[in-house]
């Protein structure tokens, strides 16, 4: 039976069919796939374009730049990675790409595994337990310090330390912090400071790197030398997304080198204004201070007890004045201002009575302004 000619179809028809394919298929929507970098790039647009290589194939990529930010470490010609993402199809370029959301470092993901196997084994001991973890000295006159001489890790806790705390004495017990001899180097350092320099804290220490920049300090033995270690420990290994066993060991971990010494000591600014706050309340609780407040106290009890004694007296007063008026308004002095006459014998003895008048006897009238002599006639 005829079927008639098959449709033709175009460039972008084939496109989208592949991609549709493609994408349909689920295994590789999520897939790893490991290779030699090279015509990495990264433009403004900030994405990172690179191809993956093996010996008979290659396999464009690209990483957005949401997620490529996201990356501590940038990758370059030459590097072996393993890389995460789906594959797709480019159909302006007519290619199929893998969109990468995750990278790591060729070999990276069995090294992860021994990493979380350890942390598994040493956490299980209880050597990872908040509880087992001793706090910082407050004051620390001794600080050692576990990392690279040559490293600018070193420079920034020194920096720290003398703005921070310069009464502080600090010794390095070099070490190289990453290679085949790191982690021998760092257990020596750590054992020679706790038993030669024996300082109040140890800072162990170095900048960022990948994980096999890392791998020393994801060493067992040395996380079983910081748990014996005879003083605290801080580290501050990496960045701050970094962690290593060390960090899960140590006493404190700090983000970075330089938080680590800045957690490790007080700081001088604010020990200055302690120390100023401390000396206006010992000002205040000085014995002069003290004689002061009383005299002051004194004065003001004084200056009561007066306006109290005034008050009092002035109602003393006005009683004292209330009675002297009574007394006046009583006294036959008052009596003969209105007009009375008091009538006395010679003597002095007052006559209240007509009665006791004698006729013919002689007496006195005393009145407000005088007195003067009469005779009794009679009496009635």
């Amino acid at each position: 039976m005829f079927a008639g000619p098959r449709p033709t179809l175009t460039v972008s028809d084939i496109s989208r069919v592949l991609r549709a394919l493609i994408e349909s298929e689920g295994m590789l929507q999520d897939v790893w796939v490991r290779g030699e970098v090279t015509n990495f790039s990264r433009p403004r647009s900030g994405h990172w374009y690179f191809t993956l290589k093996d010996h008979n194939a290659q396999l464009p990529c690209v990483m957005w730049r949401s997620t490529a930010e996201l990356q501590a470490h940038i990758p370059k010609d030459g590097d072996q990675l393993e890389v995460h993402g789906g594959l797709s199809v480019y159909e302006a370029g007519g290619r199929y790409q893998l969109y990468v959301d995750e990278i790591r470092t060729s070999g990276e993901g069995a090294l992860y595994q021994r990493f979380v196997q350890l942390k598994a084994k040493l956490e299980a001991e209880g050597l990872f337990d908040p509880a087992r973890k001793r706090p910082l000295p407050a004051w620390p006159r001794r600080i050692g310090i576990v990392t690279s001489p040559s490293g600018a890790a070193l420079q920034d806790m020194l920096q720290t330390l003398a703005r921070r705390f310069p009464l502080a004495e600090v010794v390095l017990a070099p070490a190289a912090v990453q290679g085949e001899e790191a982690a021998a180097e760092i257990l020596r350092a750590l054992a020679g400071l706790n038993q030669f320099a024996q300082p109040d804290v140890i800072l162990l220490a170095r900048g960022g790197g990948s994980p096999q920049d890392l791998a020393a300090f994801n060493s067992e033995r040395l996380v079983r030398a910081i748990v014996a270690s005879a003083v605290p420990v801080v580290s501050g290994v990496g960045h701050e997304t970094d962690f290593t066993l060390a960090d899960f060991a140590a006493d404190l971990r700090a983000p970075t080198p330089t938080a680590a010494a800045e957690l490790a000591t007080p700081n001088q600014a604010d020990l200055a204004a302690q120390i100023a706050a401390l000396q206006q309340q010992l000002a205040r609780y000085s014995p002069a201070a003290l004689i002061a407040r009383q005299g002051q106290r004194l004065d003001e009890l004084a200056l009561r007890a007066t306006r109290a004694l005034g008050g009092r007296l002035e109602l003393l007063r006005a009683g004292l004045g209330a009675a002297q008026a009574r007394l006046a308004a009583l006294s036959p002095e008052a009596v003969l201002q209105r007009g009375y006459a008091i009538v006395a014998r010679p003597g002095g003895a007052v006559l209240s009575s007509a009665a006791a008048a004698q006729p013919g006897e002689a007496l006195e009238v005393h009145l407000h302004d005088g007195r003067f002599g009469v005779t009794v006639n009679k009496t009635q």
